[in-house]
């Protein structure tokens, strides 16, 4: 990342970055994008930026437990050089000092002429984020507290049980209350442990009764350094022994299952869609539904639903009505006639780079909502990160070697722990849900990652790997006596679609199961099959003889299809079998349809055409919509689609990301040098700042450098006086600062300092 050696002096942050090259600003850029939007004006504003709070935040979610804990320790010890900072760290050398690097690349600390500094906000970061705290053990240097080499003096000096109270904060992580114990006595009147502590400024006050043990005398406590166990030791993954042949195909086996349900899903959606819900996303109903569909449970349907709009594949657009409608994309066509492995991979690519947390449909929102699949706000910050480090970890592992199971995710979530200390608790359901996720979609299998997988985690192809690890697709099925057809094997995609029209699937697993009913045999005559046409198609696909029963079964539906005819008047229903009239005027559930017969062999209806032909199905019968002319109108339903989102890969993402952060970098320096023209001074000098934006970048670097500045203020009253402070803080457009003036420390708003000079030395 950095340079291994000590960096010369800079007189601020701007000015090392001034003088880093074209290769290691971008790369701060694509680390801390947050810095590069809008591009800044110079340099300046670019180290002006890296010091907002919420930027810091950022950028220290970052870093594993040794970079913070080196963050830490320049933070407690800086300014102080590389060798003074890596001996209060109890770490290896040469990996603390790679983690000073890294944190110097990213901008969260810089070299001045007395050795290294922590940025002013990153102790206050650091003592945010109650994960971190509960494994640092170090709190920064109170200007109150003595200095380290006071601290073995005043240890002397302790009774017995101070001393004993002392090592137990020390050892609960440096904090604790002063309870009835008074914070302001001289070590002569301290009549308890904890006073003779707070007397002697072992311990001091942060506000109300909470006490806090100073960094440089925990620094004493621990023999000179910042813990005293090692920060170094990634925890290790519980493992046991697996044949990677077999998890290759055990995986392969789940991310066929995968393919084949959502084209089986997108098949269905594209003649009988999903209406989506007013807030956008998909009906509980809906769910439901779709998991009978599938033949899986609901998490597992809400995941393959959200993979799918993740890949580009399923879309709202308006249906007849005008109401919105969850339809394949035009991009399904293509997708669904490639080979199952490239289809696979577009899947897996989706859900590894897709903010989207299918684990969340079924939960509820801060407002007591439930989540819905498909909705807009089902996002998480950490869930992509998350997915990525699980399977970067199982990547890692050796050869035959798999999580072991019960103890192997924990350890992953100990080791992800380690990696990103301050990131929230919810982390470790992230974890779990993303290795549920990928054992659903065949990255995973029995604790491991395939081999297959392990090219798309490294962003290589999986398709030659994988396409040899998947059964070849059969172009027959076995038709049997009980009016069922077993498929031995996967279907070719066209095939199975034909007889998914004509049959009803029965179970799913290593053989396929369809049956034959009247009402499957049906829906193949409501899309213009003839007789003849099902017939000559089940001689085609079957291995063995058509059995009897299902050609009675075939004839009797065909017979006993069209029978009844409908019309419009609003709707007339006429047939040359008048029982069959009799019985659905006198059926039970026909009642409410208006029916009233006008003729031995006709029937009319007050229901609309579009409402009466489902419902007459539902009782039973099989009517036929008859045309102004007396022909029959059999039709397939339009195929309903959307149109596909703008596809990006990550290679794409990642190549527009880079060439940003290369073009930000050039806006940079080229503002940078326009700014020396326009002010005649040196790289790195601090002219007067007429704008609010100049006049932070210039307190910042004051902030950073501890150095006093000459700032022009206009006060409520518009008047105009200059006012020599050492600034503290800048935030939220206030700058905190000590006023020589006043003598106090004072605040004052950043929109009216009308000028900042430097005050020469």
């Amino acid at each position: 990342m950095g340079t291994p050696t000590e960096a010369p002096g800079h007189r601020s942050l701007a000015d090392q970055l001034r003088g880093w090259d074209d290769v290691r600003l971008t790369r701060l850029l694509l680390a801390r994008p947050d810095l590069a939007t809008p591009a800044p004006h110079d340099f300046g504003q670019l180290a002006s930026r890296a010091t907002v709070r919420v930027s810091l935040l950022r950028a220290l979610d970052l870093l594993d437990r040794l970079e913070l804990h080196v963050l830490d320790a320049v933070a407690l010890v800086g300014p102080a050089s590389r060798e003074e900072v890596l001996a209060v760290v109890h770490a290896d050398g040469t990996a603390a000092g790679a983690a000073l690097d890294r944190v110097v690349d990213l901008a969260l600390a810089w070299w001045t002429p007395t050795g290294v500094r922590a940025l002013s906000g990153v102790a206050e970061g650091l003592a945010l984020a109650p994960a971190w705290a509960a494994v640092s053990g170090l709190l920064p240097a109170a200007a109150e507290a003595p200095d380290a080499d006071e601290v073995p003096p005043l240890l002397t000096q302790l009774s017995a049980a101070a001393r004993a109270l002392l090592d137990h904060v020390e050892g609960s992580g440096g904090q604790a209350t002063a309870g009835a114990s008074r914070l302001r006595v001289t070590a002569e009147d301290a009549a308890t442990p904890a006073e003779e502590l707070l007397a002697r400024r072992l311990l001091v006050s942060r506000g109300g009764s909470a006490v806090v043990l100073p960094g440089q005398v925990g620094l004493v406590l621990r023999g000179g350094r910042t813990t005293r166990d090692p920060v170094d030791a990634v925890p290790p993954l519980v493992t046991a022994e697996r044949s990677p042949a077999l998890v290759d195909r055990t995986a392969a086996g789940a991310a066929f299952e995968t393919v084949r349900r959502v084209e089986l899903l997108l098949d269905h959606w594209g003649t009988d869609p999903a209406p989506a819900l007013r807030s956008g996303g998909l009906g509980v109903r809906d769910l439901k539904a779709t998991a009978r569909l599938l033949h899986v449970d609901e998490p597992t349907a809400s995941l393959l639903v959200e993979v799918a709009g993740a890949a580009g594949l399923l879309a709202q657009r308006a249906g007849g009505d005008g109401n919105a409608l969850w339809v394949p994309t035009d991009a399904f066509d293509a997708w669904s006639t490639q080979v199952t492995s490239t289809r696979w991979a577009a899947l897996a690519r989706a859900w590894l780079t897709t903010p989207r947390a299918p684990a969340l449909v079924g939960t509820r929102d801060e407002s007591d909502k439930p989540r819905n699949a498909l909705a807009p706000g089902l996002t998480s910050r950490t869930v992509t990160e998350s997915r990525a480090m699980a399977l970067a970890a199982l990547h890692g592992l050796e050869d035959g070697t798999v999580l072991a199971a019960g103890t192997g995710v924990p350890s992953l979530v100990s080791r992800v722990r380690w990696l990103r200390p301050r990131r929230p608790a919810a982390r470790e359901q992230e974890l779990a849900d993303a290795l549920t996720e990928a054992a659903s979609l065949g990255l995973v299998a029995l604790g491991g990652l395939a081999s297959y997988a392990a090219l798309l985690v490294a962003g290589e192809d999986p398709g030659p790997v994988l396409a040899d690890l998947l059964p070849e697709p059969v172009d027959h099925v076995l038709v049997q006596a009980d009016l069922t057809a077993v498929a031995p094997g996967p279907l070719e995609s066209s095939l199975a679609r034909r007889l998914q029209l004509l049959a009803d699937v029965e179970s799913r697993g290593g053989a396929t199961t369809y049956r034959f009913t009247p009402a499957s045999v049906r829906r193949a005559l409501d899309v213009g099959w003839s007789a003849a046409e099902v017939h000559e198609f089940l001689g085609t696909i079957s291995r063995t003889p058509v059995p009897q029963p299902l050609t009675y079964l075939v004839d009797d539906t065909v017979r006993t299809y069209g029978t009844v005819r409908l019309g419009h008047a609003e709707a007339f229903l006429r047939s040359d079998d008048e029982a069959a009239l009799t019985t659905l005027v006198h059926h039970p559930k026909a009642g409410s349809l208006g029916l009233r017969r006008i003729a031995p062999t006709v029937v009319v209806s007050d229901t609309p055409l579009d409402v009466l032909l489902p419902r007459l199905r539902e009782i039973g019968a099989a009517p036929v919509v008859e045309a102004a002319d007396g022909t029959v109108q059999v039709t397939r339903p339009d195929l309903l689609r959307a149109r596909a989102p703008r596809e990006r890969t990550t290679a794409v993402r990642s190549a527009r990301q880079g060439a940003a952060a290369g073009a930000v970098v050039s806006a940079v320096r080229s503002g940078d040098r326009a700014g020396r023209v326009r002010t005649g001074g040196e790289a790195g000098a601090a002219p007067a700042s007429l704008t609010p934006s100049g006049a932070l970048t210039a307190l910042r670097e004051a902030v950073e450098a501890g150095e006093a500045v000459l700032i022009t203020y206009v006060d409520n009253q518009g008047t105009r006086s200059d006012r020599l402070v050492d600034p503290r803080s800048v935030e939220g457009g206030s700058l905190v600062a000590y006023d020589h003036r006043a003598d106090d420390v004072r605040s004052f708003a950043v929109h009216r300092i009308h000028s900042v000079q430097a005050v020469p030395d």
